[in-house]
């Protein structure tokens, strides 16, 4: 599990941004932490079938994919499920899968996104010609990562507790 760590008080600007990212990440793996597949797939909110802590865990994955490869990279938007149209909310359609190889190409599309964020100046801008979202600077998109990975983890909160009871937010 990757070590939820805060980042140093006085780093530079990319050490905090991508420290705080890292940190929700690791919070992701937390909240997974002893679930059974059983209990990662199931369904808590009657209105929102598809939010299971699995779904969440993959919809963060191609979330990372969708912004730093595709998006930042200007790669194939094709690979992704986030950019079908049919059936909706693709990413989120993981049942069977288990959680452990959910978690660990949540892991591996992490490591590449860090990648990409330590290979490019914070102020460039994405190169994907087809979205307008592209034409975000690398600042943007990990503010924005930090943002959608903080909200999501706060509802595995949530489901968590439904769950099994767990709480724990550090």
């Amino acid at each position: 599990m990757p070590p939820r760590i805060r980042p140093p008080f006085d780093a530079d600007e990319r050490t905090q941004l991508v420290g705080w990212l890292d940190t929700q990440r690791a919070i992701v793996h937390y909240k997974c932490e002893g679930l059974s597949d059983e209990d990662a797939h199931r369904k808590v909110l009657p209105t929102s079938p598809l939010m299971t802590m699995a779904a969440l865990v993959s919809h963060l994955r191609w979330v990372e994919h969708a912004w730093f490869e595709v998006l930042f990279l200007g790669g194939a938007a094709a690979a992704n499920p986030s950019f079908l149209d049919e059936p909706e909310d693709a990413d989120m359609r993981v049942e069977g899968v288990p959680l452990a190889r959910l978690l660990e190409e949540y892991e591996q599309q992490c490591a590449r996104s860090n990648e990409i964020i330590a290979a490019h100046p914070l102020d460039e801008t994405g190169r994907h010609p087809d979205f307008r979202s592209a034409a975000a600077s690398l600042r943007w998109m990990l503010i924005h990562m930090v943002e959608e990975t903080a909200r999501h983890a706060g509802h595995m909160d949530t489901i968590r507790e439904l769950l099994d009871g767990a709480k724990g937010y550090y």
